[in-house]
């Protein structure tokens, strides 16, 4: 049987990693799900390069570091190319760079989803977007 394979947007692992309520608990299950290996968990490596600056409020770099190594080991990571870039760049239905690189790098890897709570930035995607709790009830219950 073929794994679902998911891109995991940025914000579904800040949420997981700053245990922010009421979002943590559907996040923690989607990426317990992939460190488990009931799915396929994919992250770009600009939402590594991303996660690190955005948590430096709250980790030490030490910490910062060993965090982005754990996601890393259990973790599928997408790297960006020119071709990736200048795709996305060139999408003119993408307004926002970092949106289109996960809608791009998601298509590229011909995944089945994208989970995210920013639905609406996701619209013009090929790849399905959908909700935390969506995907929970149809994929993992």
């Amino acid at each position: 049987m073929k794994s679902i394979r998911v891109l995991i947007d940025t914000n579904i692992v800040l949420d997981w990693l700053m245990q922010r309520e009421p979002f943590n608990s559907e996040a923690k299950t989607i990426l317990y799900a992939c460190l488990h290996g009931k799915i396929r968990g994919y992250l770009t490596a600009h939402c590594l390069t991303d996660l690190f600056y955005i948590l430096r409020k709250d980790m030490e770099v030490t910490k910062r570091k060993q965090v982005l190594l754990l996601l890393c080991r259990y973790f599928y990571i997408i790297t960006e190319d020119y071709k990736t870039i200048k795709d996305t760049l060139e999408n003119q239905a993408w307004l926002d760079l970092e949106d289109g690189l996960q809608m791009q790098c998601a298509f590229n890897e011909k995944l089945d989803f994208i989970i995210t709570r920013n639905i609406k930035d996701f619209e013009t995607s090929k790849v399905p977007a959908c909700l935390p709790n969506e995907f929970i009830e149809g994929h993992l219950v």
